[in-house]
């Protein structure tokens, strides 16, 4: 089993002491450091270099949120993990549109806190359905072509497929044995529903870019 070594930044003392503890105590988990701030966290970790760090989202001083984001955008492999104490805190969206990996209640027992930290290191996204959810409706706000896609009648979404192959109108009337009249009223219908102006755009929320 792989050694995973973790960072803690939590202002709480008898917090702090607890995380400490259980990762010290853990076979399989190095305990790198532990950070009293956002600031002193920014300082130490990148020489630390962790896998992976447990973050207070309520720090004082420097937030939890604003220290993932610069951290993050310097040091894009070490895994963030928020620690809360309600779950539906509405800043752990904000941490995870900021950069963090993963989430866990700070009441969450020992055990389910190193299981959390590995499922992190192997590649998981420890959090709950609710905040998945969550991130998932976001996703789809940000990238209408998520939900937009499926408004789309099963000839339309045949034709956008032979648009994105680079086939002509004359080409997918002929493909389909429809008029080349009706493919452009499909096109039409499309670029509508997409909100989009010519093929490439419509060929880049196909792809979905």
């Amino acid at each position: 089993m792989d050694t995973i070594s973790v960072c803690i930044v939590e202002d709480n003392h008898d917090i702090r002491q607890a995380l400490e503890q259980i990762i010290s105590m853990a076979d399989g988990y190095e305990l790198k450091g532990a950070f009293i701030s956002g600031e002193k966290a920014i300082e130490s970790i990148p020489h630390l270099n962790p896998q992976v760090v447990l973050m207070d989202i309520n720090l004082g001083g420097m937030s939890g949120i604003e220290c993932v984001r610069q951290l993050k955008a310097q040091y894009p492999s070490i895994l963030f993990m928020m620690c809360t104490v309600y779950e539906e805190d509405e800043k752990i969206f904000e941490a995870l549109a900021a950069g963090a990996n993963g989430y866990i209640l700070k009441k969450t027992a020992p055990a389910k806190l190193l299981e959390s930290i590995r499922e992190l290191a192997e590649g998981g996204a420890p959090m709950s359905s609710q905040i998945a959810r969550k991130v998932v409706a976001a996703f789809q706000e940000k990238n209408p072509a998520a939900g937009v896609l499926d408004s789309l009648s099963n000839r339309e979404h045949e034709i956008l497929e032979l648009l994105a192959k680079g086939l002509l109108y004359k080409e997918i009337s002929t493909k389909l044995g429809i008029a080349q009249e009706t493919v452009r009223k499909h096109v039409y219908h499309i670029y509508e529903k997409l909100h989009v102006n010519n093929r490439v755009e419509a060929v880049n929320k196909y792809f979905g870019r």
